[in-house]
């Protein structure tokens, strides 16, 4: 499970990975995963980033992502709620092995296989299908077996008939997605998005791989065109361009919310990849 998850409460001895997350979220972690998601927030409010979507959600938001996707809620920090969190959501996470090539062929699994593609750019569910869809994420957490199974596959159903969705991702963002078929690649790519904020451990790194560090960095540079280190800085720089965005956050915050320790060399490092100092970025954006 991503960082963001990691005071869920969920049990993991069925086909799917079904909780409730609470949680005070002081940091929002830019993650992505090779799961499904679906989240349905029950308390809280701020912004939800999508890959290049950047949208208001509160109590009642209802959104289908789907693999490799990055995504993150920002929980507004004066946010007033009955109870001390900033944020509360029902998840679902499942993988593919859960609905294969057989079972998405049979008739009766039209809309099931309508409702994954969909999920491709991320969608948020609205109108009559928001009440339906989230009468059942309210209950899945408490039933067991084959009766969750059925609950699962008539949401999945009800999305995939649905009209009444708000895609989220650009159809331009999806074109331009990191994509690799590189299984080294890939785990080095997850790996930096999900722990940014860390200090990154080449060593560490070279193991998940199973590779020396001098032949990590090698084939990186090779496969890439850039270091380890310098693509690093390209996620951080990209997720604090959707920050930036947010006038609420000042650059200080935007600064340590992407995984910058110091101000200073934040600026620089922003200004090198996007031609412009952050504060220039942000109003170019507001106007």
């Amino acid at each position: 499970m991503p960082a963001l998850f990691e005071k869920s409460i969920a049990r993991e001895d069925e086909s799917f990975f079904i909780g409730i997350f609470q949680d005070n979220l002081e940091k929002s972690n830019w993650h992505y995963h090779n799961n499904y998601e679906i989240s349905f927030i029950t308390e809280g409010s701020g912004k939800r980033i999508v890959a290049d979507s950047i949208e208001e959600f509160q109590p009642g938001d209802l959104v289908f992502i789907g693999r490799n996707l990055p995504h993150v809620w920002i929980a507004d920090k004066e946010t007033r709620n009955p109870t001390s969190r900033s944020l509360e959501m029902v998840f679902l996470q499942f993988t593919s092995d859960i609905l294969g090539s057989q079972i998405l062929a049979l008739p009766e699994f039209k809309y099931v296989a309508t409702a994954l593609t969909l999920s491709e750019r991320g969608i948020q569910i609205v109108g009559q299908t928001l009440n339906e869809v989230s009468e059942i994420m309210l209950q899945l957490p408490y039933l067991k077996g084959f009766e969750r199974m059925l609950h699962f596959f008539k949401m999945m159903d009800i999305i995939g008939r649905s009209e009444t969705h708000v895609q989220l991702a650009s159809k331009e963002y999806y074109k331009m997605r990191f994509t690799t078929g590189n299984k080294r690649i890939a785990a080095i790519h997850e790996y930096l998005m999900n722990h940014y904020r860390e200090e990154v451990d080449l060593k560490r790194l070279a193991a998940l791989v199973n590779m020396a560090e001098g032949s990590l960095c090698r084939f990186f540079r090779m496969n890439m065109g850039m270091t380890v280190f310098e693509y690093l800085n390209q996620l951080k720089i990209e997720f604090a361009c959707k920050l930036l965005m947010d006038n609420n956050l000042g650059i200080l915050e935007v600064c340590l919310d992407s995984g910058f320790n110091n101000l200073s060399h934040f600026n620089k490092q922003f200004k090198r990849t996007t031609g412009v100092p952050p504060s220039e970025y942000r109003k170019r954006f507001k106007d």
